[in-house]
């Protein structure tokens, strides 16, 4: 789910200054996060973290590479069994994710959706009524969500009609992409599959 807090301008619009003091703000409200689902946290910002440790992160999906490498003030808050992170001052000012083996897509959800609420009730978003929520991609925008599954496809992936196949996908309103890269160099065989579409449809629609 991606999020900002209406009282300051998207990521890319904020000086220095203006994105630690957001940063800051937004740790010091969500230090009692443990006591809402019982889990433990660890806060730090970015340019803490050892070029290793940004690395690791990246390579287990909490951040990708454009934060990463970014060179705003960021922060992040993630819990010690690393299946919930929320990403401070990235793409957008709220990245909140929640991870889980096999399809369990609903399950998140309902977890999202009430971690989403106690964030909510702590910093008021933007929001638009006919638009949505308001994000820095406008292919975010709406539900700001998006719901994802990884699937290991050794053989399909082989095939010379998988190119076609992915294509394809798009008519469904679902996007393929390779995990750790695009075609032959996509190691693993790893693929993401996820919605298009954030702007129109339910969050329950985009899960379903």
């Amino acid at each position: 789910l991606v999020r900002n807090w209406d009282r300051y301008a998207f990521p890319s619009r904020l000086t220095q200054k203006e994105g630690l003091e957001m940063v800051r703000r937004l740790e010091q409200g969500l230090k009692d996060l443990g006591n809402f689902d019982g889990k433990q946290y660890e806060y730090a910002f970015l340019d803490e973290l050892s070029e290793l440790d940004r690395k690791a992160l990246r390579e287990r999906r909490i951040f990708n590479s454009t934060i990463a490498s970014g060179k705003r003030p960021a922060g992040v808050i993630l819990s010690q069994e690393e299946d919930t992170s929320i990403v401070l001052n990235g793409t957008d000012h709220i990245r909140i994710q929640l991870l889980s083996p096999g399809l369990n897509l609903e399950a998140l959800w309902k977890q999202g959706d009430k971690l989403d609420d106690y964030v909510n009730q702590r910093f008021s978003y933007a929001f638009d009524k006919k638009y949505g929520y308001l994000t820095s991609f406008p292919t975010n925008m709406g539900t700001g969500m998006r719901a994802s599954v990884v699937l290991h496809l050794p053989n399909l992936s082989m095939g010379k009609k998988f190119t076609g196949l992915v294509s394809e996908m798009g008519r469904f309103g679902a996007s393929v992409k390779g995990v750790y890269g695009e075609g032959s160099e996509n190691y693993g065989a790893l693929f993401q599959v996820a919605n298009q579409k954030t702007l129109g449809l339910t969050e329950k629609e985009i899960v379903d």
